[in-house]
């Protein structure tokens, strides 16, 4: 089975799919501590990296979508990953049930709309291509994630812990409304 990855352009941003050169980039992505410090709080080693790297080319192939390498196209550098994937992450089928969404910046990219523009950008070609519920699941400290999920039409779903971490469980069930 041979899908294509979709490439989507923003106004600052490229949402591509990663290539075996993207490897590098990503594996000191995932290493950063800033990074993570919502996202499991460990960074991950090479080999981890490695793994998740592989798994993401395998989910496009496998479901028709997974996540894209977020570019920026003002310097062509690859400062993170935004997009959807099944998981088992044993919380219950009104979460383990449905695609869930991630999206992850370099630390030196946060705090500047960047992440926001790429999950929106992702969420916009989802609701094309395969419209339906999503989910994610939100660190409860990690307020800059929530701010971007409600801007998505993300609610609450339910708390829950993840391992020994409370998070927010959260629902999407289409685009928010305009107002």
């Amino acid at each position: 089975m041979i899908r294509s990855i979709p490439m989507i352009n923003t106004a600052r941003l490229t949402l591509c799919a990663m290539r075996p050169e993207d490897f590098d980039r990503f594996s000191e992505i995932w290493a950063s501590p800033d990074v993570v410090r919502h996202i499991g709080g460990q960074p991950r080693t090479r080999g981890e990296s490695w793994d998740a790297f592989l798994r993401n080319a395998g989910h496009w192939q496998m479901t028709g979508f997974g996540q894209w390498a977020i570019v920026q196209q003002s310097t062509r550098q690859m400062i993170g990953q935004a997009g959807f994937f099944f998981t088992n992450r044993e919380l219950g089928e009104d979460f383990d049930s449905f695609p869930e969404a991630g999206w992850i910046v370099s630390a030196m990219a946060q705090g500047q709309g960047l992440g926001y523009e790429a999950a929106r950008a992702a969420h916009d070609w989802f609701d094309r291509i395969m419209p339906g519920p999503l989910v994610a699941i939100i660190d409860e400290d990690n307020v800059s994630s929530f701010r971007v999920a409600e801007k998505l039409g993300y609610d609450v779903l339910r708390q829950a812990e993840f391992k020994g971490t409370p998070v927010q469980l959260m629902r999407r069930n289409g685009p928010p409304n305009k107002v």
